[in-house]
């Protein structure tokens, strides 16, 4: 299905633009490092036009509700890029991408290989942006609006940028539970010290459409834990 007849594209640009009223979403084409051979596209928010500063009624309205499905975040670009490239072992495996936003992260499971892979989001409009992008990329995903609810078990779990903030730690343990293995990217936690993880790789990448971040967010690490 072409994206722009999707059902939930017009939703989802309507729901941007109560918010922004002059931003538009736009098919965004991905620049991997390592995956160059690979194509991936996202409907992102689009730059063009959003230079001016925000009025404090735009500042209230994407802090109350912000729009993180449209937006590409450095990590999920990043761990995106090593699935592509081969960094992990897919083939027929069962996936979730945990706070999946725009899904990056589980549509590129899907195309190194994974047999089934299930976007998490707890916003239904990261589930609808999600849906789009898989759509798009001609893949298949299954949907989880609560974590906590999820009763079955993959073989490996994705988390970009959801353990920042020291309230959402308690998930690692949950991530265990539910996955054999667990590999988390994150562009602000630099000394993740949960027992049994280890750092596995680290790069550099920036945050589409560009958010002009520090530079020290746009150093991403990877830190993974298997089952023995």
């Amino acid at each position: 299905m072409s994206a722009e007849l999707h059902p939930y594209h017009r939703e989802l640009e309507a729901h941007i633009q109560s918010l922004l009223p002059a931003a538009n979403l736009k098919l965004s084409p991905l620049r991997f490092e390592s995956a160059a051979h690979r194509e991936l596209k996202l409907w992102l928010i689009d730059p063009v036009g959003m230079d001016a500063p925000l009025s404090e009624e735009e500042v209230s309205a994407v802090f109350a509700d912000p729009p993180y499905w449209s937006f590409c975040w450095g990590s999920g670009l990043a761990l995106a890029d090593r699935l592509l490239a081969g960094g992990h072992s897919l083939k027929g495996k069962t996936v979730l991408d945990f706070g999946c936003g725009s899904a990056v992260v589980g549509i590129a499971a899907a195309l190194a290989g994974a047999a089934k892979v299930i976007a998490c989001d707890i916003d239904p409009l990261a589930l609808k942006a999600s849906a789009l992008n898989a759509s798009e990329n001609g893949v298949e995903l299954e949907f989880l609006d609560d974590f906590f609810a999820f009763e079955g078990k993959v073989d490996i779990l994705f988390a970009s940028d959801v353990l920042y903030d020291p309230d959402n730690r308690p998930l690692v343990q949950r991530f265990r539970e539910v996955a054999n293995e667990v590999v988390v990217a994150d562009s602000r936690v630099k000394d993740f010290a949960e027992q049994g993880f280890a750092l596995c790789g680290q790069v550099r990448a920036v945050t589409v459409p560009d958010l002009g971040e520090l530079e020290s967010v746009k150093q991403i690490c990877f830190y993974q834990n298997r089952r023995s």
